[in-house]
Protein backbone atom coordinates (compact mmCIF):
# COMPACT_ATOMS: atom_id res chain seq x y z
CA UNK A 1 0.00 0.00 0.00
CA UNK A 2 1.01 3.54 -1.02
CA UNK A 3 2.47 5.93 1.95
CA UNK A 4 3.05 9.65 1.25
CA UNK A 5 6.36 10.11 2.87
CA UNK A 6 5.50 13.79 4.13
CA UNK A 7 2.21 15.46 5.53
CA UNK A 8 0.51 17.11 2.38
CA UNK A 9 0.41 20.89 3.40
CA UNK A 10 -3.04 22.79 3.69
CA UNK A 11 -2.37 25.02 0.41
CA UNK A 12 -1.64 22.04 -1.38
CA UNK A 13 -4.81 19.77 -0.57
CA UNK A 14 -6.61 23.70 -0.94
CA UNK A 15 -5.02 23.76 -4.92
CA UNK A 16 -6.34 20.24 -5.61
CA UNK A 17 -9.85 20.83 -4.91
CA UNK A 18 -10.16 24.04 -6.46
CA UNK A 19 -13.08 22.90 -8.89
CA UNK A 20 -14.66 21.16 -6.12
CA UNK A 21 -17.39 23.45 -6.67
CA UNK A 22 -21.46 23.76 -6.34
CA UNK A 23 -23.09 23.88 -9.83
CA UNK A 24 -25.74 26.05 -10.16
CA UNK A 25 -28.00 24.14 -12.66
CA UNK A 26 -29.38 25.69 -15.96
CA UNK A 27 -33.34 26.75 -15.86
CA UNK A 28 -35.35 28.14 -18.65
CA UNK A 29 -38.95 28.81 -19.14
CA UNK A 30 -41.44 26.61 -20.13
CA UNK A 31 -43.07 28.36 -22.74
CA UNK A 32 -46.34 27.14 -22.04
CA UNK A 33 -46.71 27.50 -18.48
CA UNK A 34 -43.63 30.15 -17.82
CA UNK A 35 -42.18 27.31 -14.90
CA UNK A 36 -38.70 26.92 -14.31
CA UNK A 37 -37.87 23.70 -15.73
CA UNK A 38 -34.34 22.18 -16.65
CA UNK A 39 -33.67 22.19 -20.47
CA UNK A 40 -34.18 19.18 -22.72
CA UNK A 41 -37.11 17.60 -20.70
CA UNK A 42 -40.46 17.19 -20.03
CA UNK A 43 -42.05 20.17 -18.21
CA UNK A 44 -43.12 18.52 -14.95
CA UNK A 45 -46.03 21.46 -13.78
CA UNK A 46 -48.04 20.50 -17.53
CA UNK A 47 -46.05 17.98 -19.39
CA UNK A 48 -45.57 19.65 -23.01
CA UNK A 49 -42.12 19.28 -24.53
CA UNK A 50 -41.44 20.89 -27.36
CA UNK A 51 -45.20 21.63 -28.39
CA UNK A 52 -46.48 18.11 -27.05
CA UNK A 53 -48.29 16.81 -24.40
CA UNK A 54 -45.76 14.25 -23.60
CA UNK A 55 -47.20 13.03 -20.06
CA UNK A 56 -50.49 13.63 -18.25
CA UNK A 57 -49.52 15.74 -15.05
CA UNK A 58 -52.52 15.78 -11.70
CA UNK A 59 -53.58 19.18 -11.18
CA UNK A 60 -52.02 20.90 -8.02
CA UNK A 61 -54.50 20.92 -4.98
CA UNK A 62 -55.23 24.50 -3.97
CA UNK A 63 -54.24 25.48 -0.47
CA UNK A 64 -56.87 26.13 1.55
CA UNK A 65 -59.30 23.65 -0.37
CA UNK A 66 -62.38 21.37 1.49
CA UNK A 67 -61.25 23.54 4.25
CA UNK A 68 -64.40 25.64 5.91
CA UNK A 69 -67.80 24.92 6.76
CA UNK A 70 -69.25 21.48 5.43
CA UNK A 71 -65.84 20.08 4.76
CA UNK A 72 -65.91 16.68 5.58
CA UNK A 73 -63.65 15.83 8.83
Amino acid sequence: MAVPKRRLSKMKGRKRRTHYTAIVPTLSKCPKCKELITPHTACPFCGQYRGRTIRMVKSKKIKGENQGKGAPA
